[in-house]
Parts: C-alpha cells; sequence; structure tokens
C-alpha cells in the first residue's frame, strides 16, 4: 500500500516542508550563481525517469553559463566556478531537485536519476526491476558509498531497494543520507 499512494505523499510532504524552510538558502545560492557569472542559476538536464521516460533534472548551476552539458564524472574536466565548487562540495547543487520531486518526476527515496548515455546502469535497472521506481534524491546506492561505485553495482543496489520498498526503509535510507553528507567532501 505505501508504495502505490504512501509514498507519492510523503514525497509530496516532504519536499514541500523541505522547500518551505530551504527557500531562504536557495535564494541566496541563486542570487550568489547569479552575481558570480551573468547566466541561469538552474541547470536542467535530461535524465532517465520511472519507466525509461525522460524528464528534465533540475540543479543549481556550478560550471560557466558556456559550459557543455556533460555526465558528471566528466564534469573534473571543466572549470567549476568558486560558487560551483563550494555547492558541489556540500551538495546544495542538489536542492532545486526538490522541485521535481513535488511535480512527480522524482521521490525523496529511489535510485539516482541516470543520464540517457548511461546504457548499463539503465539496462541493469529494466532487468532487475529498478526502472519502474521513480529516481530518487537519495537511495540505497547512495548511503552505501555511491561515487566511483561501478554501473553494475550501483544497479544492484537499486535493485534490492525496488524489491522491498517500505515507509520504514525509505525513512532510514533518508536519515543516513545525513550521514553520508557529513562526510568529507570530494575535491575538485
Amino acid at each position: 500500500m505505501y508504495n502505490l499512494l504512501g509514498k507519492r505523499v510523503f514525497d509530496v510532504l516532504a519536499s514541500s516542508a523541505a522547500l518551505v524552510c530551504l527557500s531562504p538558502l536557495m535564494l541566496l545560492i541563486a542570487a550568489a550563481i547569479r552575481l558570480e557569472d551573468r547566466g541561469p542559476t538552474l541547470f536542467r538536464q535530461k535524465r532517465v525517469g520511472r519507466g525509461g521516460h525522460p524528464f528534465t533534472l533540475f540543479k543549481f548551476r556550478s560550471m560557466p553559463a558556456c559550459t557543455a552539458d556533460l555526465p558528471s564524472d566528466k564534469a573534473k574536466t571543466v572549470r567549476i566556478t568558486p560558487i560551483g565548487r563550494l555547492i558541489r562540495r556540500t551538495n546544495l547543487d542538489e536542492l532545486p531537485q526538490l522541485i521535481n520531486i513535488l511535480r512527480g518526476d522524482m521521490s525523496v527515496v529511489g535510485p539516482r536519476p541516470a543520464l540517457p548515455s548511461q546504457n548499463e546502469l539503465t539496462e541493469s535497472r529494466i532487468s532487475n526491476g529498478a526502472i519502474a521506481c521513480r529516481p530518487g534524491l537519495t537511495g540505497l546506492a547512495q548511503i552505501n558509498s555511491y561515487d566511483g561505485m561501478a554501473a553494475a553495482q550501483k544497479a544492484l543496489w537499486d535493485g534490492r531497494y525496488a524489491a522491498r520498498i517500505t515507509f520504514a526503509g525509505d525513512l532510514r535510507i533518508t536519515l543516513l543520507t545525513f550521514r553520508y553528507l557529513l562526510k568529507p567532501p570530494p575535491v575538485y
């Protein structure tokens, strides 16, 4: 029952509350990005959503406005703005995804949304049923050292999550995400 209705209710309530509480911080970040580099504050990128359907993911922009659209593993090869470095290290660049959750493109917890070019990850999610889940702001792979994890390993964690979605599990993953966020940040 939770997966059919309760999960969406949890997503709407959690993302709405987070947007209200974090809106001053989000406005401050948007202003800092705008002052540093006159381009748009939000970065939009096509991602693979529930059922393999594409959607537009929102993030705060961390690279100069003229930067080409790149997957995150290639982002180390381009310049990141000073504000961008800060918001990436603290994961604050992900906050606009709360809008994706409110819109129904994403969930608070689920597999991280893949890029259309990540064929191996998408195919693995199709085979293990994780493609039926809304992509998440956080997930089981994230709390198990997502950064640098191979696509097959990510898909394994995603499949485990998809096989057993519960409110208690989602709450546990959400709380463990805060512990993950307290780890020393990656250096870009």
